[in-house]
């Protein structure tokens, strides 16, 4: 997998959007997507029910919709690691980030985990996409640590593409069992679990 992805898009928020985001991820938290109407979700919104058809069509349309505004609000905070001083502090930064965004939007992530791997799923194509865009990113994050091991042996690198797949599944559990579980355990215990992935790197 390259490191480069096509650019993404930035995240434009609008006061509707979001709540409808919100509302959606509250409501489909509590019961499951299966479960949840496109009346209830614009109710708890604000927004008129024919607001929510004209902009997207049908309740599977809106997920979609919602999972990518998701993704950029996720995409925007990982930004945060490309532009720390050194590439362990970047990727620190990122599983941090990504831990405090799975904390904030819970129901979001556990949709994205239930979904990721059905292959019938609506959104199978747009969270494959994403899953190659997130994973690309920590794959480049990788990349920039190793860069700065002095005079590595040849055949030592590890497989950045696997590695950076645990990184990110790591990071997507941890986050998800700390809520459920073990909401005692601080987001700083959870990046250093997950950084024991890059030990190969050091």
């Amino acid at each position: 997998m390259s490191e480069a992805s096509a650019p993404r898009t930035r995240l434009r928020a609008t006061d509707s959007k979001h709540r409808l985001f919100a509302a959606s991820m509250e409501l489909i938290g509590a019961r499951g997507h299966q479960d949840v109407s496109v009346d209830e979700i614009a109710r708890a919104a604000g927004v008129s029910k024919g607001t929510v058809y004209y902009n997207f069509g049908s309740k599977n349309d809106l997920i979609g919709e919602l999972l990518n505004y998701g993704i950029a609000i996720l995409f925007e905070r990982l930004e945060a690691g490309t532009t720390a001083p050194d590439p362990d502090t970047g990727l620190r930064l990122m599983v941090s980030e990504s831990l405090e965004f799975i904390a904030e939007y819970p129901a979001f992530s556990q949709l994205w985990i239930s979904e990721q791997w059905q292959s019938d799923s609506h959104w199978a194509g747009a969270l494959e996409q994403t899953r190659h865009d997130v994973i690309g990113v920590v794959r480049g994050a990788l990349q920039r640590l190793a860069e700065t091991r002095p005079n590595p042996p040849a055949d030592a690198l590890p497989d950045l593409d696997a590695l950076a797949t645990a990184l990110f599944g790591a990071t997507l559990i941890l986050g998800r069992d700390r809520q459920v579980f073990h909401p005692e355990r601080s987001i700083a215990d959870c990046v250093g679990a997950a950084m024991a992935f890059t030990a190969p790197l050091r």
